[in-house]
């Protein structure tokens, strides 16, 4: 160990619901291309967590929360190649709005998936906080980790 603070890059996501079905989003860009996440991105700098989610969520597919409306449900802590990640996965107890995909140059669908019948291709990272959501299986997954 070399005694350095970590530096990870802090990721909110969130599990959009309608019943039984999940808002997933189809990469169009390099990372992950053609599979499927949640909606999803980074955390700015000054803002809160449940602020950075509603507005990765409005940026992405156009439905709007409130930040008092969101649950945190899991966390992963994942590393990959020499960087981290702190995934924050919260789901939206209130929204409202029709998802529309609003950044097509980065998501090629929006889709609504079955709980219980969700797409083999999603990426490992958000797959790995999905599966913590669904399965209560704690509140926190080592992702990548030796």
């Amino acid at each position: 160990m070399s005694g350095q603070p970590a530096q990870p890059i802090i990721d909110t996501h969130v599990l959009l619901r309608d019943g039984e079905k999940i808002l997933l989003s189809q990469r169009g860009g390099p990372y992950g291309y053609r599979r499927w996440h949640l909606p999803s991105g980074k955390l700015d700098q000054g803002e809160t967590l449940t602020a950075g989610a509603v507005r990765e969520l409005f940026e992405e597919t156009g439905v709007r929360t409130n930040p008092d409306h969101l649950q945190l449900l899991h966390v992963v802590h994942h590393q990959e190649n020499g960087s981290e990640r702190i995934g924050f996965f919260f789901t939206a107890t209130e929204w409202e709005g029709t998802p529309t995909n609003k950044e097509p140059d980065k998501c090629l669908a929006l889709e609504w998936f079955a709980d219980h019948d969700l797409p083999e291709d999603i990426i490992e990272y958000p797959g790995a906080g999905l599966r913590g959501c669904l399965n209560q299986s704690g509140t926190l997954t080592l992702h990548g980790w030796q």
